[in-house]
C-alpha cells in the first residue's frame, strides 16, 4: 500500500481526483473516494525550454494549489500513476509517493 500525494490548482482538482479514483485510488475498506486535502501556496520557475501551464519563463511563480493525499493499493499504483499524468495540467507535475508499513 502507498500513500500518494499531489499538487493541483483549483481548475483541475476535480478532474484529477475523479481519474486516480476510478484508476482505484482512495480506497479504504468499504470506503471508496478517500482523501484528504488541503489548499496552500506553490512556488515555482519556469526555466527555459519550459510550456508552463501558468507563469512565464525565468520569473518566479507563486499560486494556489491544492495538496491533495489518498491511499493506492500496490498493484493499482501504475494505472493511477498513468491516469494522473493523463489529466493533470502541469508539464511537470510535483506529486510523492510513500510506502505504508503494516503494524
Amino acid at each position: 500500500m502507498y500513500t500518494f500525494v499531489f499538487y493541483v490548482p483549483q481548475s483541475h482538482l476535480a478532474e484529477v481526483k475523479h481519474a486516480v479514483f476510478a484508476a482505484g485510488a482512495g480506497s479504504i475498506g468499504n470506503y471508496q473516494h478517500c482523501c484528504w486535502q488541503v489548499l496552500g501556496q506553490g512556488q515555482f520557475q519556469p526555466m527555459p525550454g519550459s510550456q508552463p501551464f501558468t507563469g512565464q519563463q525565468d520569473q518566479l511563480s507563486q499560486v494556489a494549489e491544492w495538496r491533495v493525499e489518498m491511499v493506492v493499493d500496490d498493484v493499482l499504483m501504475p494505472a493511477v500513476m498513468a491516469a494522473f499524468r493523463s489529466v493533470h495540467p502541469y508539464e511537470e507535475p510535483a506529486y510523492a509517493v510513500y510506502r505504508l508499513e503494516d503494524f
